[in-house]
């Protein structure tokens, strides 16, 4: 038999690879050829190609974004999530021993979008509106980046003292590229908007998002100071994804269909879209935006702590996992508000999990198998670059003494960097975000990090008894 795969998770570092790393070694285990092509942030590497796709018995679709399936027509086709593969490979592989998966169907000029209806026995991929909001929000962290770390490297080199605060000069070598980080900002929401519409109608979706998104973030749009930001950008996106793909379902001349996705969809869905936000959801998400924002600055002593405590208990709940992903993109989008203080905390509570797994196999050798140790090693060096999913294989282990350990652990990190106003221009985390002067108080932001490290290494190890 020989199978083939594709694993996608939305931010596309450590996911991505980690599915791909466990489908190959269970197909080698039970003597199957498998081919694994990873979309992770770096692009499609290991690319199937159509002589594969015609030669396989069948494909492994783990994905937690969308991706291009015309290719697979005629396959039997699994489509489940990234954490399927990761941890329950061995059953995804059997079900094409089995013969119970299905054939990806023909598509439709009028639904290009049709879906297998899957089995029960089948595992189930994740919620349509969370894979298109994780795609979404996959294609705007990279504009996130550049615009965070540009504008912190401007101010934090550049940057000069003034009545109005710290100002770079316009005749400064780092005025420009002050400048290219403030464009990437403007970039932030149309993508956002644009692929989540992508995701959910394919490319007759795309324009009326990236159209729906700028007009949300440009509030003069609907006479607004303030625009209406990520959330507005949540809701254009899906309103033009939803919009464009009732518009492709409905029947039409055959004459008019091959003008339908270049000429129709998008104009129609695009109208529609500006329109509704420039006389009914405009100003009102606006002014939430600026409530919000507001809300955030006032915060002070406890409502503050409470707050990092929630965002750093989220952080390593699963681990870059659904619930990782919302407090993330929280922060990320706030840094486009200039709420940085929010993503700061996070920073330190990302890097916390993975970091608390490789110091506790290091103090504590003889609570762990010698493939737990080896993890730790790998699980430091995860932590130092800011990818929680380190601690996964711990997690995957011993959940019920691993999980409220790292929990505990990173919302001490949180609740340290909150409290001493670390901040970070940049939606990543862990000690790297610091090489690049992203971070302000950097100081506390490695001491929160080492406290919330050490916490979660020793309330584990407490924990845990040593292996037979």
């Amino acid at each position: 038999m020989k199978l083939l795969a594709v694993t996608a998770c939305p931010a596309g570092i450590a996911h991505t690879y980690m599915a791909a790393e466990k489908l190959e070694r269970t197909a080698k285990q039970l003597g199957i050829e498998i081919k694994v092509e990873t979309q992770g942030s770096i692009g499609a590497e290991n690319v199937l190609t159509p002589d594969e796709i015609a030669a396989a018995d069948g494909i492994i679709l783990a994905t937690d974004k969308g991706i291009d399936k015309e290719r697979f027509v005629g396959k039997p086709v699994l489509e489940c999530s990234v954490a399927d593969a990761i941890k329950k490979p061995q059953e995804l592989i059997l079900a094409f021993k089995e013969g119970n998966v299905p054939v990806y169907p023909p598509v439709s000029a009028g639904n290009k979008e049709e879906k297998t209806e899957f089995s029960p026995r089948q595992p189930r991929s994740q919620h349509p509106v969370y894979r298109s909001l994780m795609n979404g929000v996959s294609y705007m962290i990279p504009f996130v980046v550049i615009g965070g770390l540009l504008i912190a490297l401007a101010l934090g080199i550049g940057g000069e003292p003034t009545a109005k605060g710290l100002m770079v000069p316009e005749n400064s070598f780092w005025y420009p590229l002050l400048k290219v980080g403030e464009a990437s900002f403007l970039f932030m929401v149309p993508i956002l908007s644009g692929f989540i519409a992508y995701n959910i109608a394919d490319r007759p979706g795309l324009a009326p998002g990236l159209i729906g998104g700028y007009i949300a973030a440009n509030g003069s749009f609907y006479g607004s100071e303030a625009g209406a930001g990520f959330i507005g950008g949540i809701i254009a996106g899906f309103t033009a994804g939803y919009l464009a793909k009732w518009i492709k379902s409905l029947k039409v001349p055959k004459m008019l269909q091959p003008i339908m996705p270049i000429l129709v969809i998008p104009i129609v869905s695009s109208v529609l879209v500006s329109l509704l936000f420039i006389y009914v959801l405009g100003a009102p998400i606006a002014d939430l935006m600026t409530g919000l924002t507001d809300f955030l600055k006032s915060m002070q002593g406890s409502s503050k702590i409470l707050l990092a405590m929630i965002l750093g208990a989220m952080i390593a709940f699963d681990m870059g996992g659904p619930v990782n992903k919302v407090a993330f993109m929280f922060g990320a989008a706030m840094i486009g508000e200039g709420q940085t203080f929010i993503m700061g905390a996070l920073a330190a509570a990302i890097c916390t999990p993975p970091l608390g797994m490789g110091l506790a196999t290091l103090l504590s050798r003889q609570k762990y198998e010698k493939e737990e140790r080896e993890a730790g090693k790998a699980a430091l060096a995860m932590g130092l670059v800011g990818i929680t999913e380190g601690a996964i294989p711990f997690a995957a282990a011993d959940p019920l003494r691993v999980i409220p350990s790292i929990m505990v652990g990173s919302i001490t990190a949180s609740v340290i960097a909150m409290a001493s106003q670390v901040t970070d221009s940049v939606p990543h985390g862990g000690p790297i975000v610091a090489v690049f002067q992203a971070v302000g108080n950097v100081p506390m932001f490695f001491a929160a990090i080492a406290v919330g490290t050490l916490v979660t290494a020793i309330l584990v190890n407490l924990l845990k008894k040593p292996v037979s």
